[in-house]
């Protein structure tokens, strides 16, 4: 199936996308603070630079694109694969998701507790933020 944007647009549109501070993001950040949670942002730290630490918790949040990082909830129709160029995005996809799985393991290990919250859930601000405090306010079992 071919592109239905020129190559150089679809370029164009890929080099604008940033890392950091999109609006699931943003959403996320202003449910917790509205909350009443207090947070770091983006310790480079730590594997993954999470999007909000919670330093004293040993908690993390990341927010995750639903396309970037491959959400396999089939309800969810933005973490579908692209179907042109397929070589290409399954790698390169690919390897957000392994990178994503080791962040976690190694978060894991050193006793951070983390949570991944999906674009498409930001959608649902009463059991987002339901799930949010659920986690946070969780005491850890581990030592």
């Amino acid at each position: 199936m071919a592109d239905k944007i020129s190559k150089e647009r679809r370029s164009e549109n890929m080099r604008r996308i940033r890392s950091k501070d999109m609006k699931p993001e943003m959403t996320v950040r202003r449910l917790v603070h509205g909350m009443g949670y207090r947070y770091r942002l983006h310790r480079k730290d730590l594997p993954g630079k999470p999007d909000l630490v919670f330093p004293s918790r040993r908690k993390v949040i990341f927010v995750h694109g639903c396309f970037w990082h491959q959400h396999d909830d089939p309800a969810c129709l933005d973490g579908r694969p692209p179907k042109s160029n397929t070589g290409y995005w399954y790698e390169k996809l690919q390897r957000n998701v392994e990178r994503d799985q080791d962040a976690q393991m190694r978060l894991a290990a050193d006793r951070w507790e983390s949570l991944v919250i999906w674009e498409c859930e930001t959608q649902d601000a009463q059991l987002l933020s339901r799930r949010i405090r659920t986690f946070l306010d969780n005491i850890s079992t581990r030592k």
